[in-house]
């Protein structure tokens, strides 16, 4: 199951797992990218389904497991990567956009693991991939919101690591840094920033560019997978080096 995957890293991630074999239900909230991403997954080999959910509703995350369930018979992977950024301040950033980004970003991740966690703990085993961000590792700028929704993420693995690993279950989050997807250029417009302005700040970093969605996707297959098998509780950094000075 992949929340958010009807665009940018939950999309690519989707179509990776797709062509490792994976039966694949993406959620979301956009109804005519769900199908369109269900059809290019089928269009690969895999079946797969469309869940129309907002992960900050308890109720539509329980059905969204329930229907996984029903349609695969078991869920053996989670990827949390539904997520949301307004570029603000503390003195500029609003109740409702606090909410909304702790909501989806952090509360999401909790509901959607709190109803998948009793599937995984009846199967003796299960993997949970969260998709924190470097800025739930350091701090950026214009981003108190999402900072602390991120940064609540990356300790929410570890503790759940802690509290499931006994149980067969890895928990890990993959930390990108600035990546190519439609949130991106959504920032700049936010920000007033001009593209190649932005872009280039962008790639202010040690390999001298922004991230691919392919590149992110892969760094979750990993953890997905049995090549992480002694990895639980780790925040894998996938930022081109952005957190490295």
């Amino acid at each position: 199951m992949i929340t958010g995957g009807t665009s940018g890293i939950g999309e690519a991630t989707a179509l990776l797992f797709a062509k490792e074999g994976a039966e694949v239900a993406i959620t979301g909230r956009n109804r005519e990218r769900g199908a369109a991403v269900v059809q290019r997954i089928k269009d690969i080999g895999p079946d797969a389904v469309f869940l129309h959910a907002d992960v900050s509703v308890a109720g539509d995350c329980r059905r969204a497991v329930e229907e996984t369930m029903e349609a695969f018979g078991r869920l053996d992977i989670l990827f949390n990567n539904a997520g949301v950024f307004y570029p603000h301040t503390t003195l500029e950033c609003s109740e409702k956009e606090w909410d909304e980004q702790i909501d989806i970003n952090l509360k999401g991740t909790f509901l959607m693991s709190k109803f998948v966690l009793p599937v995984m703990i009846a199967q003796k085993r299960g993997v949970i991939v969260n998709n924190a961000s470097g800025w739930g590792i350091v701090g950026g700028d214009h981003a108190v919101a999402y900072c602390a929704s991120k940064g609540g993420v990356v300790l929410m693995t570890k503790a759940m690591a802690i509290d499931h690993g006994a149980q067969g279950i890895r928990i890990n989050c993959v930390c990108p840094g600035d990546v190519e997807t439609p949130m991106l250029p959504a920032d700049a417009k936010m920000r007033g920033q001009k593209w190649d302005d932005y872009i280039a700040g962008c790639a202010n970093r040690p390999l001298g560019r922004v991230g691919t969605a392919e590149e992110i996707a892969k760094a979750v297959l990993f953890l997905a997978s049995d090549d992480s098998s002694f990895m639980t509780g780790a925040a894998l950094v996938v930022d081109g080096g952005g957190t490295a000075d």
